[in-house]
């Protein structure tokens, strides 16, 4: 088994006013506390199964790494307790217990003796490592001269040498070339599909809701929730414009889906339908046929400029395509209270076979972390089909001319 389970877990800090505080509670063990506890986690419960995937968000300081560090054993609880099962292998701060005086095949070694093996099997290993960091003859060069991207893929090659029962990943993986970090995650995905439980902190959407089975929002070191990763992402991606007079909410949809709607109303979606060229609305379209969108949008306060936005997301919530009036300088100015807004948007499918819907947003400037007025996920569903074309793989319909000469 190869399991994680978190009870009741706490941490907090001392915090001491000046450092002649921190002196005179050593010197005086007995007397009034002179700190204040800084709590960063409380009360966190959750458990992850043998072979699930499972993702921890959260803005900067919600306590991410810290409960990484305890459920690594390298930071006690305050409170509560972690239990895991298994042998586990983490790759936390970039280049932790590397030394840079010492050549990256030393450090391998030694961090590989860290993880429980021995300085004969580190040596037996080093070809298969050496191979997936590819880092040439810098692996005999001092840690000193490296860039951060290479630390990651000496760190991570000798983290995931062998595969291990559970796999914990911090931010270190965005650091570094795109090249690697592809070539880590292909490594993360056949880990985890052979049995591997795998608990990954990142602030990729495409990576927790692409690899993920499960997500956990820390927010103000609590757990905010947990559940489905585009589900959890959506509410995130809401919690992230940090408007006071912001409300964030989530419903059910008919299809048990979870539906995200985020902002301060200034503007609300009133109606939004997916027709095709013949206005008849449509549920399951054929590849690269064309399409368009009636949206009816509500003023419901002055303002002196609206962007309306829409994005096309695949099953997984991976971004396909978005766009919005700002970026198409078409942007409305001044609009008042009580004005309705019709929008006719047009496009071709030019995309694969599958399960896609569509978010909608309401703002101002480029994006909605300025002011979100409104964004609502999922307010379409719809369904392609290839009833026409040559079969094809992938995402995105790239109608192929070729020609050979021979």
């Amino acid at each position: 088994m190869s399991t994680i389970v978190v009870r009741h877990l706490g941490k907090a800090f001392r915090q001491y006013p000046t450092r002649w505080s921190r002196l005179m509670e050593w010197l005086i063990p007995f007397s009034r506390p002179r700190h204040i506890q800084k709590w960063v986690l409380q009360d966190l419960n959750f458990t992850i199964g043998a072979g699930e995937a499972v993702g921890i968000v959260g803005i900067n300081g919600a306590g991410k790494s810290t409960l990484l560090k305890m459920i690594t054993g390298t930071t006690m609880p305050t409170t509560g307790s972690v239990s895991v099962e298994g042998k586990v292998s983490a790759l936390l701060e970039l280049g932790m217990g590397f030394h840079p005086d010492f050549t990256g095949r030393e450090n391998a070694i030694m961090a590989g003796q860290l993880q429980g093996y021995s300085a004969e099997e580190m040596q037996r290993l080093m070809p298969e490592i050496q191979e997936f960091a590819e880092i040439g003859e810098y692996l005999d060069q001092p840690v000193r001269v490296y860039s951060s991207g290479m630390q990651m893929r000496l760190a991570f090659s000798v983290a995931t040498v062998h595969r291990p029962d559970i796999l914990i990943v911090d931010e270190a993986l965005s650091v570094g070339d795109t090249y690697f970090q592809h070539k880590s995650f292909e490594r993360i995905r056949t880990y985890n599909k052979l049995g591997t439980t795998l608990l990954i902190v990142s602030h990729d959407k495409g990576a927790v809701q692409g690899i993920c089975d499960r997500a956990i929002l820390l927010n103000g070191g609590k757990l905010a929730m947990q559940g489905d990763p585009e589900a959890v992402m959506d509410f995130y991606n809401g919690m992230l414009t940090d408007q006071s007079d912001e409300t964030v909410r989530q419903i059910a949809s008919d299809d048990g889906k979870v539906q995200t709607i985020s902002g301060t109303g200034e503007a609300t979606l009133v109606e939004a339908t997916l027709l095709n060229e013949q206005g008849e609305r449509v549920e399951i379209v054929n590849v690269g046929q064309q399409l368009k969108i009636h949206a009816q949008i509500k003023i419901n306060q002055d303002l002196p400029e609206l962007v309306f936005g829409y994005q096309i997301k695949d099953r997984l919530g991976q971004p396909v395509f978005g766009t919005n009036t700002f970026l198409m300088h078409q942007m409305l100015e001044n609009v008042h209270a009580g004005e309705i807004v019709n929008y006719v948007l047009k496009f071709p499918a030019n995309i694969g076979e599958g399960s896609y819907s569509i978010s909608f947003s309401l703002h101002n400037q480029d994006s909605h972390l300025g002011a979100n007025y409104e964004w609502r996920d999922r307010v379409i569903i719809f369904n392609v089909v290839n009833t026409d074309k040559n079969r094809f793989v992938g995402m995105a319909w790239l109608p192929t001319t070729m020609e050979c000469d021979q």
